[in-house]
């Protein structure tokens, strides 16, 4: 890996990690088209893209700083209220702070009881990457569809927010997207656009954190081979183009379908299925 390919990553990572089109398939999908993937050793690209997740979590946690001081402010007012035997109504900050909670459970459990899974090879096969980015694509397709779009953040309930959490853990499926899951559940849900995306990056918020920890905590050695100054500088790149790239998506989602993310999944899909049908691509 050289400085060119770590700036690449980078903001492949940024752009895709908050749009529903996969950021685990680009990145994959560049991955193997530079030869940074070993097929002997694929934990450490896994580990590598956990790393760079960190870059994606702090443009998230920059550009929500004002929900997240927020719902941590409700948190401890209506914390010491009961402590102080106020049994006032929770706060709408503490609300929604309680089902970001429960709506990360499901990725939680499901990354630990399938974390040989994750870091193996199937999160880097070809063919599953496109039946992913079909399959969600024709999904999202039907939630647009159906979607009546009249209930705003503050609906959520906690059985929006397990749905819509484990939505979340479907897109440990390399393909799924993780805006992808997560905002077409919301839409399926009767959230606006708008509600829908700012929901799913709030949760994901403490999904991509314990994924970076569970990942560097046990990190192999052997992913500083690919060298930490291009490490450092895919991280801070992926910060900068996620944080654009939330911006941009809640600004579309206002006046615009997802209709756009459909069609440029079924076209990478067929692209993909005409590569691999023709050699050109490893499956």
């Amino acid at each position: 890996m050289n400085i060119f390919h770590a700036i690449l990553l980078g903001i492949v990572q940024g752009l895709t990690e908050f749009l529903p089109i996969s950021s685990t398939a680009h990145l994959t999908l560049a991955g193997k088209a530079l030869g940074l993937i070993d097929p002997s050793h694929p934990e450490v690209w896994t580990a590598f893209i956990a790393v760079m997740q960190l870059g994606t979590l702090f443009a998230v946690v920059v550009y929500f700083w004002k929900d997240i001081f927020g719902m941590t402010g409700a948190v401890i007012s209506d914390v010491g209220a009961r402590l102080n035997g106020n049994r006032k109504p929770m706060s709408g900050g503490t609300i929604l702070a309680l089902w970001i909670i429960v709506g990360t459970m499901p990725v939680g459990l499901a990354g630990v009881f399938l974390s040989d899974v994750i870091r193996g090879m199937f999160t880097k096969s070809t063919m599953v990457i496109v039946a992913s980015l079909v399959t969600l694509a024709a999904i999202l397709w039907l939630a647009e569809k159906v979607a009546r779009h009249h209930r705003t953040i503050e609906h959520v309930t906690w059985k929006d927010a397990l749905v819509i959490g484990v939505a979340q853990a479907c897109a440990l499926i390399p393909g799924s997207s993780r805006s992808g899951t997560t905002i077409t559940a919301g839409l399926f849900l009767g959230l606006t656009r708008e509600a829908a995306a700012r929901f799913s990056f709030l949760l994901s918020i403490p999904a991509v954190l314990a994924s970076a920890v569970y990942e560097i905590k046990d990190i192999d050695p052997s992913v500083f081979t690919l060298g930490i100054p291009n490490l450092t500088i895919a991280t801070l790149v992926s910060g900068i183009s996620g944080y654009a790239a939330i911006a941009w998506l809640l600004r579309f989602l206002w006046k615009h379908t997802t209709m756009i993310f459909v069609w440029y999944r079924f076209a990478l899909g067929l692209a993909l299925s005409i590569m691999l049908l023709a050699g050109i691509i490893d499956p």
